[in-house]
């Protein structure tokens, strides 16, 4: 099955403590059904000190469950993903606009 999320694609949070959030996906991971979203599920890591890096709280991006994320069409709104077939190509649309993504 194709994935209806992407890297890179823009994402707004439906439910959890960020819920409204928007924000771009970093990573997807398929066999988790889980991604990463910049500036979303935020998690302080204590890191040890060491010569490469400064040690102390650093904030992380944690993952998050694809299925508390939706697409935003051009107006910045959630919606649906679909697939059609443009030649021999099979394309991803916003159901609200029926833009191509």
């Amino acid at each position: 099955m194709a994935a209806k999320l992407r890297k890179g694609d823009k994402v707004i949070v439906l439910t959890g403590k960020d819920k409204g959030k928007t924000g771009e996906i970093t990573t997807v991971m398929p066999k988790d059904n889980k991604a990463v979203v910049d500036g979303v599920n935020i998690a302080i890591r204590h890191t040890k000190q060491s010569q490469a890096s400064q040690g102390g709280r650093v904030p992380k991006a944690m993952p998050i469950d694809l299925s508390n994320l939706a697409l935003t069409d051009a107006a910045g709104k959630p919606t649906r993903v679909g697939f059609r077939m443009e030649g021999d190509k099979k394309v991803r649309f916003a159901k609200t606009t029926g833009d191509a993504i």
